[in-house]
């Protein structure tokens, strides 16, 4: 065994470190976090200086002793985790655990960092150890305990205000904000219409546009002309000036021509977020693949040479500086390949303007600028090899020259000059050298026209240019555009709102809590996402700031400097916070938190007709709860907004259920929608609808729906003991026998439909019983007939409502939306009665040894001919 056992976090990086450290050292993964806090209130105890309880993660416990038990024979263990805050307290985990279990005495514990995975780094960073860095450590658990303290107070309180499943983050609270105002803003946009004046010239057999720059002697601006009567007086008026007519082209002079020459310098290397950001605009990667590939390219990935090979350095930084070395190479390649006149004269130096670059002192950039795109094409994954083209380039170009246009304006004299003159401009530029253009260029969101890049024609002060057109073109403004990942990710950034490690996690909690959909690659809030953020920003207003986030980041980078302790910010934050939570939980209802708002009034009735939020999403209300009769509700289609829905929209979803006709035994056929979708509903069984709109569904094409199901039905029955209330069926997972209560497996041997009655009830009775999992809520409820069938149109509506009208009128609520009320949920009682009856069956299969069905079946034949 090696005298020298070095810990990593994902077993990719432990191949590729083993070959560079060779037979003295073992190197094993921690596959991540390997402790964390308990998942319950109470984890973080303010009362007690914060004290933290955590415990080991479930699915890391086998790594973690299989490094135990390598770590007894070794002499030295070095954590080489990842250089950021998260890489040094999962070292810390990892040493506090061998602690406890008392494998660390006699031991030597080094934490060593490398930037990027080679040889030299790697053997470096060994060479030059040093300890677990406290300051980081407890940066991370200040992190740590703020996020905690935030969800487990704020979440509950969405669950009781709002509906469950929600959550509320410290970060990702602000960046749904800032979705929501972008949409706030798109929707009391008030669009105004302006005119352009714009025209095509001609010298020497060269065409080119003009625009409009001055008129009777006054400066266009944007809004110089906002209607049309204007823009054609204006259009008549230059063609005139110009001597223009349909027979022929107008006359302009040149009166002015401003020649200039203009740099244009690269961008720095990769940040974590840059690069997030060019990934989208120029691959159309989300935040989330990014980065799951950049570890790969930073972990190592084989490309036919000698074995696994680490070709970036590390990929969460906000750092833009490079290494000595790193710059020398890059500007070695650029000048080989490029042209030694394409090298930057002086190397190019790029500062931070983060004051502390989350510890990690290099930019993303390749291990070996030597191993260019075209090497490495084929031998890896397309989309690595994409990703690392992109961070190549990015890197090489920061050392090259820059790019230098020979820009011209040229102005253009419509008639007599004089006070009230008329000017148009033509511009133009050149691309003289193109420097780093030639290798990269960087994107941007929302890219306009640009009416510059034009090549115009050798023109003097004095000459004659045709005026060919001239025409006056309508436009509207637009409002601000929607967030796009590239977007969100600059303006998190530019407010100081989270980190680079924090920003993929930001979005994907965006998307997996339903708070925002995507729309041409742009982020919409949706209506939950709405009620969240208007709940958050109106009784949280503080804490969704985006200077109090930015300002606690800060704090968090104090601490890891060691210029603050841990637990000030938690202090500072925690009482003014807590004290929020507990005033808004008491004063502060559903009904204000579900944002009702009229929409009119029914005609038949008088009564007010509401949109709002409830527990299972967005529905609408006819009444009040306060009338003699109870409100009627029906939920919102798919697609359907709160904001956007009208009175028109909202009485149209109250047409269902619909009554289509009846089927040949005179049973009612009812179209109609339920927590669950659309569904037909023939007697007292249901089949759901996958394709058609229940508002439109005919008569006929519901018979067919019908049809299907009894046909599905039909062959999922393979026998049928109505008088024992047994049934042997065709399920996911083969044949089964059921009672509705217990299921047993069909013996292999045997074909399911020849078994008896009898034979059923002895493989029942020797199957344990269901009902293990006492989270599921009205298991005994659930109908037969129906055991997956959607709720009622008026599932939406909120629970209570639901419950009292499913008491005053025992049918009007699907079975199914009963059984999963909360009067449903297991009681103690209930509890301890299903593990009996599990213990109980458990001992009858005991007695019966009852190691499968078929055995199953000859202890009972054995015991029927002794009798």
């Amino acid at each position: 065994m090696s005298e020298n056992l070095v810990i990593v976090e994902s077993p990719a990086k432990a191949r590729t470190i083993k070959k560079y450290l060779g037979k003295d050292f073992e190197v094993l993964a921690s596959y991540g976090h390997v402790r964390d806090l308990v998942p319950k209130e109470g984890a973080v105890d303010p009362d007690n200086g914060f004290a933290m309880q955590y415990q080991p993660l479930e699915k890391s416990a086998k790594h973690v002793d299989a490094i135990a038990r390598a770590l007894k024979k070794s002499k030295a263990l070095y954590l080489a985790t990842d250089p950021d805050r998260e890489g040094e307290a999962i070292a810390w985990h990892l040493l506090e655990l061998l602690k406890e279990q008392g494998q660390l005495a006699g031991k030597t514990v080094h934490r060593v960092v490398f930037y990027e995975i080679t040889k030299n780094a790697v053997r470096e960073a060994v060479a030059q150890p040093r300890a677990v860095s406290l300051e980081l450590v407890n940066a991370q658990q200040a992190r740590r305990a703020l996020d905690y303290l935030v969800g487990f107070n704020l979440s509950p309180l969405l669950w009781k205000k709002v509906r469950r499943g929600l959550s509320a983050g410290r970060v990702q609270s602000p960046a749904l904000r800032m979705i929501c105002e972008r949409e706030a803003e798109i929707a009391a946009f008030k669009a105004q219409e302006y005119w352009s004046i714009d025209g095509e010239a001609e010298h020497s057999e060269q065409r080119f546009p003009v625009k409009l720059i001055e008129y009777r002697g006054e400066k266009t601006e944007q809004f110089s002309f906002v209607n049309e009567t204007q823009a054609r007086e204006v259009e008549r008026t230059i063609k005139a000036a110009a001597g223009a007519s349909e027979a022929r082209a107008g006359q302009l002079q040149v009166l002015a021509i401003d020649k200039k020459q203009r740099r244009r310098n690269p961008a720095p290397p990769f940040t974590t977020s840059t690069l997030q950001q060019e990934a989208a605009r120029k691959l159309g990667f989300n935040a989330r693949r990014t980065m799951r590939l950049a570890q790969q390219l930073y972990e190592g990935v084989d490309i036919g040479t000698d074995g696994a090979v680490g070709l970036i350095s590390y990929m969460r930084t906000d750092s833009v500086s490079l290494a000595a070395e790193a710059v020398s190479e890059l500007r070695a390649v650029a000048a080989q390949l490029y042209g030694p006149q394409s090298v930057a004269e002086e190397v190019r130096v790029y500062k931070n303007k983060s004051k502390n670059a989350q510890e990690a002192h290099e930019a993303i950039r390749p291990t070996s600028a030597a191993i260019t795109p075209t090497d490495i094409e084929g031998k890896i994954d397309a989309d690595l090899h994409r990703l690392y083209t992109l961070i190549w380039k990015r890197a090489v170009a920061c050392q090259m020259s820059h790019a230098v246009f020979d820009t011209v304006a040229v102005d253009l004299l419509a008639g007599e000059d004089g006070p009230k003159r008329h000017l148009l401009r033509a511009n133009g530029s050149t691309l003289v050298t193109p420097g780093y253009i030639a290798v990269y260029q960087e994107g941007t969101d929302d890219l306009k026209g640009d009416d510059d890049d034009h090549v115009l024609p050798p023109m003097n002060v004095g000459d004659r240019v045709a005026l060919n057109t001239l025409l006056a073109a309508q436009h509207f403004t637009e409002p601000p555009p929607r967030y796009s990942e590239a977007s969100l990710v600059k303006a998190l950034e530019e407010h100081g709102i989270g980190r680079p490690s924090t920003y993929a996690t930001i979005i994907s909690t965006l998307q997996d809590r339903e708070y925002v959909e995507m729309d041409s690659r742009r982020f919409i809030p949706t209506d939950i996402g709405k009620i969240v953020n208007r709940f958050l920003t109106q009784y949280f207003h503080r804490y969704v700031e985006y200077s109090f986030t930015a300002d606690m980041e800060d704090e968090l980078d104090a601490v890891s400097r060691g210029e603050e302790d841990w637990k000030i910010p938690l202090r500072k934050f925690w009482k003014p916070f807590v004290e929020q939570v507990k005033s808004t939980d008491k004063n502060v209802t559903r009904e204000q938190v579900a944002q009702a708002r009229e929409l009119g009034k029914d005609e038949k009735t008088g009564k007010p007709i509401t949109v709002r939020m409830g527990r299972y999403g967005p529905f609408v209300q006819i009444g009040t709860k306060d009338d003699a009769d109870k409100p009627r509700f029906a939920g919102l289609r798919p697609g359907q907004k709160m904001d956007l829905i009208t009175l028109a929209d909202a009485l149209e979803l109250f047409k269902l259920p619909r009554t289509l006709g009846s089927t040949a035994d005179g049973a009612p056929i009812i179209a109609n929608v339920g927590r669950f979708g659309p569904y037909i509903k023939y007697g007292a069984k249901y089949a759901s609808m996958k394709v058609d709109d229940p508002y439109t569904v005919t008569l006929e094409r519901a018979l067919e729906i019908i049809r299907l199901k009894q046909e599905a039905d039909a062959n999922r029955i393979i026998a049928d003991f109505t008088d024992a209330g047994i049934q042997v069926l065709n399920g996911r997972y083969g044949p089964y026998i059921t009672d509705g209560k217990k299921n047993a497996k069909v013996p292999k041997e045997r074909a399911p439909q020849s078994l008896t009655v009898e034979e059923c009830r002895t493989l029942l009775e020797a199957a344990p019983a269901r009902g293990a999992r006492f989270g599921r809520r009205g298991a005994a409820a659930k109908p037969q007939a129906a055991p997956a069938a959607p709720a009622t149109q008026e599932a939406a509506a909120p629970a209570a409502t639901r419950r009292k009208r499913a008491a005053g009128n025992g049918a009007a609520a699907h079975p199914a939306a009963a059984a999963r009320t909360p009067a449903a949920r297991p009681t103690g009682a209930r509890v301890a009665a299903a593990r009996t009856a599990n213990a109980q069956a458990r001992s009858r299969a005991s007695s019966l040894k009852a190691k499968s069905p078929a055995r199953v079946l000859k202890s009972a034949a054995k015991r029927a001919r002794v009798k």
